[in-house]
């Protein structure tokens, strides 16, 4: 796939990621809740790869608080890196796991990327973007108490896109 191509698959990533969870702002929480904004990010690393994908992390909840506030600016700088690390980590783990067995690897990598994006949250937050007041108890409770319904979708929805592009021969895995 050549570079003009990534960059329009990542810009169409980025307006679905900044506009997708606008249809969930009328529930509270529910960004946090249903974590509209990561499918986008997940799904483009498995199709632009790990640098367009990093870039499709960062944008994407830059843009939407340029334009709608949200994610408000407290937490924009925690999320601009776990979206990154989102986008960058299912591109890499797309190259790197070897198997032949599609859903298996459409999950391992999908499933790393995930611990991968939580795991960057929790670790800034804790030295940088809220030092001293961020627990691992607070961690567990943001990345994956509150967001276990968008865990859940995440499991259902991302790997049905991504074997359904594959079948269609839209893209490699």
């Amino acid at each position: 796939m050549n570079n003009t191509r990534k960059v329009v698959l990542s810009a169409m990533f980025i307006a679905l990621g900044v506009t997708l969870p606008q249809a969930f702002h009328a529930v509270p929480n529910a960004g946090s809740i249903f974590l509209p904004m990561h499918i986008p990010v997940l799904i483009a690393g498995y199709v632009v790869g790990p640098i367009f994908g990093l870039a499709t992390g960062l944008l994407t909840p830059l843009l939407s608080h340029l334009l709608f506030h949200m994610p408000p600016a407290p937490v924009l700088p925690s999320m601009l890196c776990e979206l990154a690390m989102y986008g960058f980590a299912s591109g890499l783990f797309t190259i790197l796991i070897k198997t032949k067995n599609t859903v298996v690897k459409v999950y391992a990598v999908l499933i790393l990327s995930m611990l991968a994006g939580r795991v960057t949250y929790g670790i800034l937050n804790a030295l940088i973007f809220k030092a001293g007041s961020y627990s691992l108890a607070a961690w567990i409770g943001a990345a994956f108490t509150t967001a276990l319904p968008g865990i859940i979708i995440q499991l259902v929805l991302i790997p049905a896109v991504i074997l359904a592009l594959y079948k269609a021969k839209l893209i490699k895995l």
